[in-house]
């Protein structure tokens, strides 16, 4: 998989980056990779370091002794895991990222709530959207706690979030508030995102933007089945048709295992070939303070109008 000096900086209103690009998510300041290596890595979350596992960070870390550590997921043989605290922690807590504000908690499968590194993508799609120069409608599905959600309406857009888990669109609706994008026109949908593009088909809806970040395995909240391998292009061919005249740019995210970003490429190609735009893929990554190496975080693909 080819790839970029994987130090350089894609500044966020600079030119689209070349196939094969790795964007490093390095505008933070409340949060920070510190070190990774031998299946785990060390993230400063605000005032709190966790250390969790990394199935990429096979190398071995430039410090073998991981303390001092705030909380600590144990992975389980037999799946799953457990956190160890070293210290009492609040229920959540909030790192910001310019004018965006996002909860954080370690929740039960080793998670927060929060992945930083698409960060690179937010301000790909926000400087679009600012750049327009007219009302932008994005639809956002698999939108978990909203972080693309909340930059897009930062952005001045208006967002459909969808996603099928109940606690995961309450949780945006929290960092929409914490934003202070309480009262922007997000509307936020517990559905099975499938169904749910389906019947805005029926309703005539159309979107100027499509950001999607579908899991490898998955279920709707009635049991619906998804795999990426099945359900992704029947996914894209629907959206397809929600898409507005003009529509802007259209996004998937993926953390796959496996799975090259030239596929997604090629599936944007073959979505939207007709249409006047460019298409462009990578990987994305943040950068590990003590050790100057990238840890890769997943793929993108991304369509822009011409």
């Amino acid at each position: 998989m080819a790839s970029s000096n994987p130090t350089s900086k894609i500044p966020p209103n600079g030119p689209e980056p070349a196939p094969g690009t790795l964007l490093v998510a390095d505008h933070w300041s409340d949060f920070e990779l510190l070190d990774c290596g031998d299946g785990l890595k060390k993230e400063r979350w605000g005032e709190v370091i966790l250390v969790r596992p990394d199935p990429q960070a096979i190398w071995p870390p430039e410090n073998a002794d991981w303390k001092p550590w705030d909380a600590f997921y144990h992975r389980s043989s037999r799946g799953g895991g457990r956190w160890e605290f070293a210290r009492s922690l609040p229920e959540h807590w909030v790192i910001r990222r310019g004018p965006l504000a996002f909860r954080v908690r370690p929740t039960g499968f080793k998670h927060t709530g929060l992945f930083p590194e698409q960060a690179v993508n937010w301000d790909w799609f926000s400087a679009l959207i600012r750049g327009a120069g007219r009302p932008v409608s994005v639809l956002n599905l698999f939108g978990y706690t909203g972080g693309a959600t909340i930059a897009a309406a930062a952005a001045g857009a208006s967002v459909c979030h969808v996603d099928a888990a109940k606690g995961m669109v309450a949780w945006c609706r929290d960092n929409a508030t914490e934003s202070g994008l309480a009262d922007a026109p997000i509307r936020t949908i517990v559905d099975d995102c499938l169904k749910f593009v389906e019947r805005e088909a029926r309703r005539e809806r159309r979107y100027d933007a499509v950001i999607m970040d579908p899991p490898s395995f998955g279920r709707g909240r009635q049991g619906e089945v998804w795999q990426i391998e099945s359900h992704l292009w029947p996914l894209l061919q629907a959206c397809r048709g929600l898409l507005s005249d003009r529509p802007l740019f259209f996004l998937i995210n993926a953390y796959t295992a496996g799975l090259s970003p030239v596929i997604l490429a090629n599936l944007l190609r073959r979505l939207l070939g007709n249409l006047p735009g460019a298409v462009s893929w990578g990987e994305v990554g943040l950068p590990a303070t003590r050790s100057g190496l990238v840890l890769p975080c997943g793929i993108f693909a991304r369509w822009q109008a011409g």
